[in-house]
């Protein structure tokens, strides 16, 4: 018997898929491997049509418990080995998605580099890094198979041997076996500091060596250095909606921490760029600047006296390492041999190492003035700062109104303030945003609550201090739904001496409403339009030239249905577009993405590139959250094609010509409006309508078990209620995409293209608009990811059956009319018949996901009968972690 596990036509995966069959055979024993390639084979079949459930079935009642957790490692890890090669191959990387290609179209629309140029001058790109616990493998295992890619790397270069002298195909299998034997499920609950650490490999082994380099590339297609407007965000550590373990002392210590990894790559690149710089003034001139630099730094050294560069960066490095010493409070892992004072911002760090540029650039008709490491270093410094990252604060806007509403009554402002309507809110608000006094004081006593949103504005305002103004620049408000919402953290800001007003007023920090729900979305607009009408945010944000607004995909969806979320994102990103044209400012939109299509999941270049237009402007934020960033940013490769094809999806979204006459606008929207409506009624209906529906929803999947997986530092739902409304957006999508549903994904949609009528008017939008295009297509990715049979055998887990039946059969018949309906449109005769890579991909997974479903189903039923086997639940939730890595984007 062949010990290959897959059947695919990627040449990789049978190489991978090879190896994990060997590495089972020799670890697991030749009757283990036997088993688990029966079981294989025969859900190869099954997928086929050649063989049915219960040869699935047979073959996984022989299996015993342990050789339960070891089939469902082996197809878990199977899963990601074909994820790593689909990556390597470009698998799902669209065609056109990256900058030269972005500009070679627009150059097509008469749109020249230079107004591409200017337009990237103002712009800001920035991916943010969130903590959201969709990402249930260990960094370990990511490790594991990172170094599988860069082994594979070697091999697709024709070498035979690592640079240690490994046999490459040796080291791959050895790596493989590693991943055998380490553990897959967390121990113990993630904290917020495990977090950060995730988040700062990321940042410091992707984003701090790809990001200059991209630049460059980008410096030679543009024929321009364009400003630094690609910028890593984060939400981790400062993030605190619904999460108790967020606070000051963790906000501290991740801006710590992110400080800490940039210095030391910056000395790391100063020592490196010492030994380069060997330029001698026996063989040639340098500027003035440069031989001051050099004198400064006191390196008296008798071999470097003739080497002014050389003797320059020793004192860069001093003053470096000053910075460092006095932000981290102990010296850099490689001390400075000389001193220096310490540099009071990085523009002052970056001015030197300009002049060094400027100076090679004076010579030799400027052969060493672009590229090279100080090249690269001058622009890790624009992009990273003393702060490597922006830092995010955020908190539910219920939370603002309890700690002010608390400090107007401790100071003898207003007794009552939660008593008051919206004018009066705002009233107060403003008069106390003119006054100087602050309102907390030494002397009283707070509530916890109060206390700890005090001290996070003060160690915001420290932070500034210390790494400069960059290091946190947003204070995102969930909930926001009035004025007065965004007036009671400015008044917080106030409290730490980052907003003043008077006859200039000023805001430190960017105050960003998040509109997450149908009703928020729906009320945005003229929310922002009162904002803007106050005189004094008139003013700030004049002085600032923008304003952000964040939009939520999961909440929104998990309100009202995926067809209504994503036209309403959309209503509401143009209403905003005119609120914002009216008063003169430019708007910065920040979307908060999942991985999942339910949270607004799927190909981010089709996503932006569908945005209304008028509504990118150069300027986006996306948040990158749990296993997208793993997928995104995981290889430094992977990490290239994806921030490429963002900046050149952002190009042409902001550049393009409008695809879409003002007629077709009308009645698209109009379209739109219709079935959006018909979607809502069908989706609320199901979810908030039925009679014991909640009860069928946390029986039928296994939302609990998810609950109880070490994936994050945050509660599963807002609160103790077990009301879908307080459940969390992530679980919700996580555990219908378990249980091969993936109904926030889909429903509603069928019953909506079935009423509509006018199919021709549905085709036409179909052949012309992005956005209903973008829209179909994660739609089909999520039936053809889906399955009902399979999904139907978790109907046993239900306690009342005939609910189940009753239930079950709405979800299923309403899947058939999404599917009829998305054919008839697309005018194809099975899924993914226009797209032959992506069904590719997944056809190749559902074999190995089947078995892990039914696998799960009984370890769920004897796990909810009392069965108290500590296996029994480690295989529920390794399960979890299997059918998640082989769906990949599913949380």
């Amino acid at each position: 018997m062949a010990t290959s596990l897959p059947i695919a036509q990627n040449p990789d995966i049978r190489f991978l898929g090879r190896i994990l069959g060997d590495v089972i055979r020799a670890y697991g024993g030749d009757e283990l491997f036997r088993r688990i390639e029966h079981i294989r084979s025969v859900s190869v079949d099954r997928a086929r049509g050649v063989a049915g459930a219960d040869a699935i079935d047979a073959g996984l009642d022989t299996l015993g418990l342990d050789d339960t957790l070891a089939f469902v490692r082996g197809f878990m890890l199977f899963s990601m080995l074909a994820n790593l090669a689909e990556d390597r191959q470009g698998v799902a990387a669209e065609p056109g998605a990256d900058v030269a290609s972005a500009l070679d179209r627009l150059a097509a629309e008469g749109v020249s580099r230079a107004d591409a140029a200017a337009l990237l001058d103002r712009a800001l790109i920035a991916p943010v890094l969130t903590a959201h616990p969709t990402e249930v493998r260990r960094k370990s295992m990511i490790d594991h198979r990172n170094r599988i890619a860069a082994l594979m790397a070697l091999r697709d270069a024709g070498e035979t041997e690592t640079p240690d002298g490994d046999m490459i195909d040796a080291a791959i299998a050895r790596q493989i076996a590693l991943l055998w034997q380490t553990r897959p499920l967390r121990r113990e609950r993630l904290y917020v500091a495990d977090e950060v650490e995730t988040a700062l490999a990321y940042l410091s082994d992707v984003f701090l060596p790809v990001l200059p380099a991209l630049y460059g590339r980008w410096e030679r297609a543009l024929g321009h250095r364009p400003k630094s407007f690609l910028r890593p965000g984060s939400w981790i550590g400062g993030d605190r909606d619904g999460n108790p373990n967020v606070n000051a002392d963790t906000l501290e210590s991740a801006l710590c921490r992110a400080c800490n990894a940039v210095l030391t790559d910056y000395l790391d690149r100063l020592h490196a760029l010492g030994a380069e710089l060997s330029i001698s003034t026996e063989l040639t001139t340098t500027t003035d600047a440069v031989t001051a630099l050099a004198d400064r730094s006191e390196d008296d050294a008798l071999a470097r006296r003739d080497e002014p560069y050389r003797r320059a960066v020793s004192g860069i490095y001093a003053r470096l390492a000053a910075t460092y010493r006095h932000l981290m409070g102990h010296e850099p892992p490689r001390p400075a041999t000389l001193e220096g004072d310490r540099y009071p911002d990085p523009q002052a760090f970056r001015a030197d190492l300009v002049e060094l540029a400027r100076g090679l650039a004076a010579s030799g008709e400027g052969l060493l003035a672009t590229g090279g490491a100080l090249s690269r270093l001058i622009r890790a410094v624009e992009t990273f700062g003393f702060h490597l990252a922006t830092l995010d604060l955020r908190q539910n806007a219920d939370v603002h109104e309890r700690v002010v509403a608390e400090l107007l009554a401790a100071s003898g402002v207003a007794p009552d303030y939660l008593a008051l309507d919206e004018t009066a809110r705002v009233a107060i608000l403003r008069e106390e945003l003119t006054s100087p006094r602050p309102l907390s004081s030494p002397f009283a006593t707070y509530s916890d609550e109060t206390t700890s949103e005090l001290a996070i504005v003060r160690a915001a305002a420290e932070a500034h201090r210390r790494y400069g103004n960059q290091a946190i620049t947003t204070y995102i408000i969930s909930k926001a739904a009035t004025v007065s919402d965004l007036l009671e953290v400015c008044v917080l800001l106030k409290e730490a001496g980052l907003y003043q007003g008077g006859a200039t007023p000023r805001s430190d920090l960017m105050v960003v409403p998040l509109f997450e729900t149908i009703e928020d979305l729906e009320a945005g607009p003229a929310v922002m339009r009162d904002w803007f009408a106050l005189p004094e945010i008139a003013a700030i944000t004049a002085a600032r030239g923008h304003q952000e607004v964040m939009v939520g995909y999961s909440d929104s969806n998990k309100d009202g249905g995926y067809l209504t979320s994503v036209w309403s994102l959309n209503r509401a990103s143009r209403a905003l577009a005119d609120v914002f044209a009216e008063s003169g400012t430019r708007m910065q939109l920040f979307h908060g993405r999942g991985g999942a299509v339910g949270r607004g999941g799927g190909s981010s270049f089709a996503a932006i590139r569908a945005q209304a237009p008028g509504t990118v402007q150069g300027r986006i934020r996306i948040t990158e959250q749990g296993e997208v960033i793993a997928a995104k940013f995981g290889t430094r490769e992977s990490a290239i094609a994806n921030l490429e094809a963002t900046t050149a999806a952002t190009l042409l979204a902001s550049l393009e010509a409008p695809t879409l006459s003002a007629a077709d606008t009308a009645r698209f929207s109009a379209a739109m409006d219709r079935l959006s409506h018909d979607a809502f009624t069908g989706y609320r209906e199901l979810v908030y309508g039925t009679d014991g529906f909640r009860t069928f929803f946390r029986q039928f999947t296994p939302i609990a078990e998810i609950a109880d997986l070490k994936i994050g530092s945050r509660p599963a739902s807002r609160t103790k209620s077990d009301r879908i409304e307080d459940l969390r957006a992530i679980p919700w999508v996580f555990s219908w995409a378990q249980a091969r549903v993936m109904l926030p994904g889909w429903y509603g949609v069928g019953d909506a293209l079935a009423r509509f009528e006018d199919k021709a008017l549905l085709r036409d939008m179909v052949a012309g608009w992005p956005f209903f295009q973008a829209t179909l297509a994660n739609l089909e990715m999520v039936l053809a990811k889906s399955d009902m049979d399979l999904a139907e055998r978790y109907t046993v887990l239900v306690e009342d059956q005939d609910l189940a039946t009753t239930i079950f059969g709405r979800i299923r018949s309403a899947w058939d009319a999404t599917e009829a309906g998305l054919l008839g449109i697309t005018r194809q005769t099975r899924l993914l018949e226009r797209n032959p890579a992506l069904d590719a991909s997944i056809r190749l997974r559902l074999p190995y996901i089947e078995p892990l479903n039914l696998l799960q189903i009984e370890l769920l039923k004897r796990h909810r009968a009392g069965e108290t086997d500590p296996r029994v639940r480690e295989g529920i939730q390794l399960s979890i972690n299997a059918i998640a890595t082989a769906l990949r984007n599913s949380g």
